[in-house]
């Protein structure tokens, strides 16, 4: 296999990015990222540590993210498997990204910051859902913004509408894969309804 291993070979191999890539970046968030931000749900949150990277989806049943100010995002982690990879890392390190989606949008917002995992009660105190709390929230300080192109999401044809879940295992499925005495059947079928109670 023949690999690059020189940012000098890579640049060669592609050239200079498109001038209207560069001018889209921005450092805070303007008006319209902001309109963008606030109508995600959804948004993948991607970190880095010792022991590699991970990606993790996040999402809500209004907006994913709180603007604090215009460099300052809020996420709250909503109790899960207790797995904290995500947290774990930025821990470690504060390097983070975040990708938002929205339904039908062919469009991506990125941002790269830096995080940290607070339990500030007041902040905590802001995302307060039927008297519950997340345990900690992800304050992430921007360092860039700015919309990645559509094509990615028009060549997938992402938001077709189509449900190509029977072509994928089920969560029950990769679970007995991995121990064969695993009852699939029955953690699927409870699965939604086990899913409502944890988020808050």
């Amino acid at each position: 296999m023949s690999e690059i291993r020189d940012v000098a070979e890579l640049e060669a191999l592609y050239g200079a990015p498109g001038q209207r890539s560069l001018d889209k970046v921005a450092q805070r968030i303007t008006p319209l990222y902001r309109q963008w931000i606030a109508a995600s749900r959804f948004c993948v949150l991607s970190t880095v540590g010792p022991e590699g990277t991970d990606g993790s989806p996040r999402g809500d049943d209004g907006p994913v993210v709180l603007e604090l100010d215009e460099t300052t995002l809020a996420l709250p982690d909503w109790m899960g498997n207790n797995r904290m990879d995500s947290l774990r890392n930025i821990v470690r390190d504060g390097r983070v990204s975040l990708m938002f989606m929205v339904p039908g949008s062919t469009n991506v917002v990125r941002v790269n910051g830096t995080a940290v995992v607070s339990v500030d009660e007041a902040l905590r105190g802001r995302f307060e859902r039927a008297g519950k709390l997340p345990r900690s929230v992800v304050v992430v300080t921007l360092g860039e913004i700015y919309f990645q192109c559509a094509k990615a999401i028009l060549r997938s044809g992402l938001w077709r509408g189509e449900d190509e879940s029977g072509k994928v295992p089920t969560a029950g499925e990769l679970v007995r894969e991995a121990d064969a005495g695993f009852d699939a059947e029955s953690y699927d079928d409870g699965y939604a309804e086990y899913a409502k109670p944890r988020m808050w």
